[in-house]
């Protein structure tokens, strides 16, 4: 019965412990969460702030210049002839959406 005893009380040592390991863990868990959501909460923010920056400006950017430069070098740049080259003619898909962009 003594050995019983002693094994109950080895046991019950050995569950202190991973109950307090799992408990620690759980600790670190709720702060790397709390974290993670602070950092996501902020990214979404900022991005919801870009977006309306994004929206207050209606200046053309960069692919939008890129685009028109291809026009201007003879391609097509409309989705109906994508890359193709033009023939000297203008298109009036590419214009509409040159005019669309801007």
């Amino acid at each position: 019965m003594e050995t019983q005893i002693g094994e109950l009380y080895e046991q019950l040592g050995d569950l202190k412990d991973k109950l307090s390991n799992l408990l620690e863990e759980k600790h670190r868990l709720e702060m790397e969460n709390h974290h993670l959501r602070g950092r996501l909460e902020q990214a979404d923010d900022d991005f919801q702030e870009n977006e309306v920056v994004k929206e207050s400006h209606s200046i053309p950017g960069e692919g939008y210049d890129n685009l028109a430069r291809l026009y201007e070098e003879g391609f097509h740049i409309c989705n109906v002839h994508f890359g193709t080259p033009r023939r000297e003619e203008d298109c009036l898909f590419c214009l509409q959406f040159l005019n669309k962009t801007k």
